[in-house]
C-alpha cells in the first residue's frame, strides 16, 4: 500500500509531500519531499499516527447528557452510572462498546484502553463463561476496526474497609488471588486464539477499591506478564483522606510501597498530588494519562500535567466517561487549563501534546510499535483537515502551523481518514465497517437507559 500525505507530523515537526508505503500492518517506508506516484491515495491534509485513547470506560457512553440536567458531585454521578452498569449484558455491552469504539475511529483514535471492570452478572454470579464481557469488548474493538488493551481491573472493595454493595458486585472476585486466575484465562485465550488486535493488561482500581494487602498481587501479576498495569489515582480529595486515615500515607506512597509503580504503569486522573507523590512517580517513570474533559464534567479539578512530566512521567490522554470524544480536545486543555491555573500561557508545545496523543498513549497500552510514523511501527494514519472552518488558513500553501491548527483548532469532525494497521477504516469521514454509527449509538443507549417497565 501506498499513501501520499500533503503534510505529515514525523515527531520533530511537520514535513510536505510525504510517500509512506506499508506491506500488510506495517510501515515500511517513509519519505518527505517525494511527489505523488500514481496509484498512492492521496492524504490532503495533516496526517498523523493513530491516535491512542488510555483511558476509557465504553458504558458511561450512555451517561451523556443525561448527566447533565442536574448539579451534583462525583459521587452522585457514580450512582447514576451503576445504574446503567446494573442492566448491561454481554449482547447488550457489545453492541454499546461497537458503536463507541466506532465513534473513536470517526475520531482518530486507532487503538483504546478500556478500564473494565463490569466483569459479572447483576448480584455477582460469574457468567458461565467468566470473561463473557471482556470477551464482549475484545469483539466489540474487531467489529469496529480498533485495537484495544483490555486493562482487566481488579475491584474487590465499595471503599477503604467497606464491601461491595449493589451493582457494585459484578465488579469482584473476592480476592486478588481469584481475580489474577480469571484475568490470567483472558489473557491465555486471548494469546491462543491469534486475536492480534487485542492485548490484555491489568488495572487496579483505586486504592479505594484494592485492599492494601491485595494491591501487590496485582502489581505482581503484571510484572510477571509484562503487561500495562492501570489505576486511578487521587482523582478526588476524598480518596486521598480516607487513605490518609487508613494506612497513614498517600494513595501513590501507598502504591510504591506495594510495588505498583514503574516504566509499565499508568497512573489516571492524579489530579491530587503532593509533591513527594510527584517526585514517586516521576522516578519511577510511572506514566500518567490525563483525562482533561472528564476532570472538569465532574469538577475534579487540574491535575499538575506539567509538574508530572517535568519529574520524568510520560504523560498520556484518555476520553475517560466520554463526555466527548475527541482527543484533540484532550490534548488542548492538558495546556489550557494550565494556563487557566497559573495564569500563564506556553507550557507545552503542539509537538509534545501530539506525542501524548500518540506515541505515549500506545506505550502506555503495551503497543510500544504503534503511535510514529516510521519503518516498523503499525501502518496507522489519521488524516485531519486543514481547509474547514476551524483549520482553514493554518498552512497559508505550506508546513505553516499545521500542528498548532490540529492541536489547538481542530475537532474530531476534522478526522477525514483513518487507518488502522494498514486497513482503511474511516473514508472521508465515513465509517467503513459501521454504516450509521449515531444510529447504532442511539439504538445501543436506548436498550439499557429506556425505564424499566411496570
Amino acid at each position: 500500500m501506498q499513501w501520499h500525505a500533503q503534510l505529515a507530523w514525523l515527531g520533530d515537526g511537520v514535513a510536505a509531500d510525504v510517500l509512506i508505503e506499508a506491506d500488510g500492518e506495517r510501515i515500511t517506508r517513509v519519505a518527505p519531499g517525494i511527489p505523488a506516484p500514481k496509484n498512492a491515495q492521496r492524504l490532503p491534509g495533516l496526517t498523523l499516527p493513530g491516535l491512542a485513547n488510555a483511558h476509557s470506560h465504553a458504558f458511561h457512553r450512555a451517561l451523556r447528557s443525561r448527566v447533565q440536567a442536574h448539579s451534583g458531585t462525583f459521587w452522585t454521578w457514580r450512582d447514576q452510572m451503576y445504574k446503567v452498569a446494573d442492566r448491561l449484558d454481554p449482547d447488550s455491552y457489545r453492541a454499546l462498546a461497537t458503536a463507541v469504539f466506532a465513534e473513536m475511529a470517526l475520531a482518530g483514535i486507532s487503538c483504546v484502553g478500556e478500564f473494565h471492570y463490569l466483569h459479572h452478572r447483576p448480584g455477582g454470579a460469574p457468567y458461565d463463561e467468566p470473561n463473557a464481557m471482556g470477551e464482549a469488548l475484545i469483539a466489540a474493538a474487531a467489529d469496529a476496526g480498533i485495537r484495544i488493551t483490555l486493562l482487566d481491573a481488579c475491584y474487590l472493595a465499595g471503599g477503604i474497609g467497606e464491601p461491595l454493595k449493589g451493582p457494585q458486585l459484578r465488579f469482584g472476585d473476592g480476592t486478588a488471588g481469584n481475580w489474577a486466575r480469571r484475568v490470567g484465562s483472558l489473557h491465555e485465550e486471548t494469546d491462543k486464539a491469534g486475536r492480534l488486535h487485542a492485548r490484555v493488561g491489568a488495572a487496579i482500581h483505586s486504592v479505594r477499591a484494592v485492599p492494601r494487602e491485595q494491591l501487590s498481587a496485582v502489581a505482581s501479576w503484571a510484572k510477571e506478564h509484562r503487561a500495562p498495569l492501570h489505576v486511578h489515582l487521587s482523582e478526588q480529595p476524598a480518596e486521598n483522606e480516607a487513605c490518609l486515615d487508613a494506612y497513614g500515607m498517600t494513595p501513590t506512597r501507598l502504591l510504591a510501597e506495594s510495588g505498583a509503580l514503574g516504566a509499565l504503569t499508568t497512573a489516571v486522573h492524579a489530579t491530587h498530588l503532593t509533591g513527594e507523590d510527584i517526585g514517586l512517580l516521576g522516578t519511577t517513570m510511572t506514566g500518567v494519562c490525563m483525562c482533561p474533559t472528564t476532570e472538569r464534567d465532574l469538577a475534579d479539578g487540574i491535575g499538575p500535567a506539567r509538574d508530572l512530566a517535568n519529574a520524568g512521567s510520560p504523560v498520556c490522554l484518555g476520553s475517560d466517561q466520554h463526555a466527548v470524544v475527541d482527543l484533540f480536545e484532550e490534548a488542548r486543555a492538558v495546556e489550557l487549563d494550565e494556563r487557566l491555573r497559573t495564569r500563564v500561557r506556553g507550557h507545552w508545545t503542539a509537538g509534545e501534546l501530539l506525542a501524548a496523543a500518540t506515541s505515549n498513549g500506545h506505550y502506555g497500552l503495551g503497543w510500544p510499535e504503534a503511535g510514529r510514523l516510521e519503518p516498523g511501527a503499525y501502518a496507522d494514519l489519521v488524516t485531519v483537515a486543514l481547509d474547514s472552518v476551524r483549520t482553514a488558513g493554518a498552512t497559508a500553501g505550506s508546513a505553516g502551523y499545521a500542528a498548532e491548527a490540529a492541536v489547538f483548532a481542530a475537532t474530531a469532525a476534522d478526522v477525514r481518514h483513518v487507518v488502522v494497521s494498514g486497513r482503511q477504516i474511516v473514508h472521508d469521514g465515513r465509517h467503513l465497517l459501521i454504516d450509521d454509527v449515531p444510529g447504532a449509538l442511539n439504538d445501543a443507549i436506548a436498550a439499557v437507559t429506556a425505564p424499566e417497565p411496570e
